[in-house]
């Protein structure tokens, strides 16, 4: 039996009002503190898309000290959901819960190419794949939502990252001399310790290897499910 369980495709939220609406109803869910904050594995998760509406969900997942990748999986699926900014959420779950199922256990860590609470509903794909799993999940974008005053250029360097004036996350210097990225909490996990966890896995690169690998993957699933 399989650790997670898809998320119910012909029930899922196929408008804009009702996409906010489950926004809405699991926002108080997330949990910005963790305990036991240990983390043995840590997995990646991205998707890409076709025009045709193919969807290829990867996940990866590293030991989390050596960085070393100790599985992978790949899912496919279609999305018809349209794109709306803040939305992007319920484009990708169904593929990406069918992709993390597929794993024999739950990963300790979740680190997604998106937002978390950095998001201007505080509740980015982040948040939801984390309260869906229950796994501790991080944010880690490349783009912002908000307002930031740019950190030191040294790696490591970190600034706050506000909406409304509400701190949501940390715009994170992870290569020296090098355009930060936005990290946010998703659940199960403090920003002080989502920010550690990204310099761990950024030894080499501005962005986690979780992503870098998760990226390579799902785009190769993407070309091969499109020229066959």
């Amino acid at each position: 039996m399989t650790w997670l369980a898809p998320i119910d495709e012909d029930s899922w939220p196929t408008t804009l009002d009702e996409a906010m609406a489950m926004q809405d109803e699991l926002r108080p869910k997330v949990e910005t503190t963790g305990d036991n904050q240990e983390f043995g594995t840590i997995a990646g998760l991205d998707c890409a898309y076709a025009d045709s509406g193919e969807v290829a969900a990867a996940v990866v997942v590293l030991n989390a000290t050596t960085l070393e990748t100790v599985s992978t999986a790949v899912a496919h699926g279609t999305s018809s959901f349209p794109y709306f900014p803040g939305l992007l959420a319920f484009r990708e779950l169904p593929t990406t819960v069918r992709v993390l199922a597929q794993l024999d256990t739950a990963p300790d860590l979740l680190v997604c190419d998106a937002q978390g609470l950095a998001h201007p509903r505080r509740f980015g794909f982040a948040c939801h794949i984390g309260v869906l799993t229950g796994v501790p999940t991080i944010g880690v974008a490349k783009s912002v939502w908000g307002d930031y005053v740019e950190p030191g250029l040294e790696r490591g360097a970190s600034t706050d990252l506000t909406i409304d004036g509400e701190v949501v996350g940390r715009a994170l210097r992870t290569r020296t001399g090098v355009k930060p990225v936005f990290v946010s909490v998703g659940h199960r996990i403090d920003l002080d310790t989502a920010c550690a966890k990204v310099l761990a896995l950024t030894p080499n690169y501005r962005l986690p290897e979780t992503t870098r690998r998760a990226d390579s993957l799902c785009r190769a699933a993407l070309r091969s499910a499109v020229t066959e």
